[in-house]
């Protein structure tokens, strides 16, 4: 048995988990019709096969009709959700994975305008900040059928053979009662904690009665809401015990915070630059205070701070979800000792930001991760090993050479820097990105690995590339900043200029950031944090419409503890030198006519990158498929490189920013679907 305390076994009740590792609840968003079809399986089933001892599924799954579903959670309200859940299940088991449920009522935490139209609700008649529902007071009525829900879903995950269910007690109905702030009834289920509490154990033991004393049945409940209005650290505590003597619960999955607003997520969900594992001291004393089992996730994102959490008796069960969107694999790779060949959680939760904004959850630079129907995590080998020639050592470029390495293809790798990276070492010019850089680091250590040749300070030409005979060519050779289609625009200096620090102004700059992402925002940042007066100008309605509201949370703090102003729905249309000053013109897509003027020291733009592609269009008379690609091959079945040239010396296609300006996993997933094809 291993000595590794990640690896030991863990009891619970009756079921012995087999190592410490678990994913906590999240949404990927990936179900069909309320439904965990194929994509929402195979993306559990390959955790399951990573090594991972349990999954938590959905986030939340909800139990009533009246909590519709927020970002793509499960229905579990329907019976038709057991053959989906069972088959699940047993694609996880195979693989001697637990699986457990969380279910809900959302509350106030959704909206009335989805499903089927029907009052949003709470134990008071409160405004939620996120979703901006207002809620209406739970009547007698409401509170049974509710109860009776829970109990009703209970039963049909019972049905499917999952190994347990947890229900969802932070920021949505069931702790809505405990939280003196949204429980101001003056009813039997409101006022004293022993009322405040009665929901709780009305929804308790009606799932006791319906799936019986043996299964297992936790909450992932919050113990302090870090909220002058809220709950206390006192009073979740209590709490906490109470579950405990009670005897009808079998764990506690722990939170710290709240998450009624997009800054109060990020302290529950730490982002980039934010503290790992935040709350984990927290998590040890709740677990010393009740002797239940605890489980807790909050950015444990590498190996070595699970370790700690349950070597130091912290924690039972270490989630560790974000990670595992990043490396499934992660218990199988710690069990084979190849932990630095973990792939890292960068936090920079794109994951969340897409899920939050009514996407499907993506890893930043993890492809696979919830396409594992068409898209494998492990790299097969190629039929037929090939020359290959890379240009370009960025994301996109590295996750080239890494997937045609595996596949067992010979690999040269043109950077023409000194160094790889790309765009990513602009990025982590900001301090608090520089986890981004984890991205870089793991890729160029794993080309270290799979013996791939990279040329650094080569600024590849025709001629470099036909000297080495390739089959393949991939150009990932990215792109350069543009300005704006503007008057003067020769006058300003782009938002690289000040990420890489050539540039470095002070007193007056405005940003015109008319791209959306992180690279004008972190310009300004980085400008303000400096001492500059920023003035943050963009065209759209709100500022940052490429960048989701968790990521979006550190900025505004910095703004606001800068004092960089923000002005949306407003162009410059021009640029003019005066004297020692720059005259920036404004102007409003609303209001033709409407004109405006800031007088600063220096402008910034951000207007994303234009392609880099004086080399692919020199090669494409070279090239059997002339770089055409066929999309429906590549996103379908068959060849994606139509042969178009019989005498053509290779095949060429082009990557990422060298296509056009996306992101990084953008890159990153052209990189891998294009050389899984070859």
């Amino acid at each position: 048995m291993s000595t590794d305390p990640l690896l030991t076994p863990y009891r619970l009740k009756h079921l012995t988990l087999k190592n410490r590792l678990m994913s906590t609840a999240h949404e990927p968003a990936y179900s069909e019709d309320g439904m965990p079809k194929a994509r929402y399986r195979l993306y559990h089933a390959e955790k399951a096969k990573g090594g991972i001892a349990l999954t938590m599924t959905a986030g939340s799954a909800v139990v009533s009709q009246d909590s519709p579903e927020a970002f793509g959670n499960l229905l579990a309200y329907k019976d038709e959700i057991v053959p989906w859940l069972a088959e699940l299940t047993d694609a996880c088991h195979a693989h001697g994975t637990a699986v457990m449920i969380q279910l809900t009522h959302l509350g106030w935490r959704t909206g009335w305008n989805k499903g089927d139209w029907l009052p949003v609700i709470a134990p008071s008649a409160l405004r939620e900040p996120a979703h901006r529902a207002f809620a209406k007071a739970m009547e007698d009525w409401d509170i049974d059928r509710v109860v009776a829900d829970f109990a009703a879903a209970a039963q049909r995950m019972q049905a499917a053979g999952l190994d347990g269910i947890e229900i969802e007690a932070y920021g949505h109905l069931l702790d809505a009662f405990w939280s003196p702030h949204q429980n101001r009834r003056a009813d039997a289920w409101g006022g004293s904690l022993d009322n405040r509490m009665r929901f709780t154990w009305a929804v308790i033991d009606g799932v006791r009665a319906a799936v019986g004393p043996e299964f297992i049945v936790g909450l992932r409940m919050v113990a302090d809401e870090q909220f002058e209005k809220g709950l206390s650290r006192a009073e979740g505590m209590e709490i906490a015990r109470r579950l405990a003597a009670s005897g009808k619960v079998d764990f506690l999955n722990l939170i710290r915070g709240r998450i009624a607003t997009d800054a109060e997520l990020t302290r529950v969900i730490p982002i980039q630059g934010m503290a790992s594992a935040p709350h984990l001291d927290f998590a040890g004393e709740v677990r010393a205070e009740t002797g239940l089992a605890v489980f807790h996730a909050a950015k444990i994102s590498d190996v070595a701070t699970a370790r700690h959490a349950v070597a130091e008796g912290k924690l039972d069960m270490v989630g560790m979800t974000r990670a595992h969107m990043a490396d499934p694999h992660i218990g199988r790779k710690i069990a084979a000792g190849q932990e630095t060949r973990i792939r890292p959680c960068v936090g920079a939760t794109y994951c969340l930001d897409r899920i939050y904004e009514g996407g499907e959850a993506l890893c930043v630079h993890n492809a696979a991760t919830g396409r594992e129907g068409w898209m494998p995590h492990d790299i097969p080998k190629a039929d037929t090993p090939r020359r290959a020639v890379i240009v370009g050592a960025g994301p996109a470029g590295l996750e080239a050479a890494r997937v045609a390495a595996e596949r067992g293809h010979r690999v040269t790798l043109f950077e023409a820097a000194d160094r790889a990276g790309g765009q990513i070492n602009l990025l982590t010019g900001n301090p608090r990105r520089r986890e981004m850089a984890g991205i870089v680091d793991w890729r160029v250590a794993e080309l270290d690995r799979l013996g791939v040749e990279i040329r650094y300070n080569t600024y590849a030409e025709a001629d470099d590339l036909r000297a080495l005979d390739p089959e393949v060519v991939v150009i990932a050779t990215g792109g350069l900043p543009q300005p704006p289609e503007i008057a003067g625009a020769g006058l300003a200096v782009s938002s690289w200029d000040i990420l890489s620090g050539e540039v470095k102004p002070a007193g007056r700059v405005l940003v015109y950031d008319d791209h959306g992402g992180h690279a004008g925002m972190s310009a300004a940042e980085v400008l303000g944090r400096a001492g500059a007066e920023v003035e943050l100008v963009s065209p759209e309605r709100f500022f940052a419409p490429e960048m989701g509201g968790m990521n979006h949370v550190p900025y505004a703090a910095s703004f606001a503890e800068t004092g960089t102003r923000v002005t949306i729905n407003t162009r410059v249309t021009a640029l003019r030198r005066e004297g020692n000053e720059l005259v920036a013109e404004l102007g409003s897509d609303y209001a033709p006519g409407w004109s405006d003027a800031r007088r600063v020291d220096r402008v910034v733009v951000e207007h994303g990158t234009e392609a880099l592609d004086e080399l692919y269009h020199a090669l494409r008379p070279e090239a059997r498929n002339l770089g055409a690609v066929d999309y429906p091959a590549l996103t379908g079945q068959g060849d994606p490189f139509p042969e178009k040239n019989p005498e053509g010396a290779f095949l060429l296609y082009r990557i990422g920013d060298a296509i056009a300006a996306r992101n990084i996993h953008a890159g990153i997933y052209d990189a891998l679907r294009y050389g899984l094809r070859w």
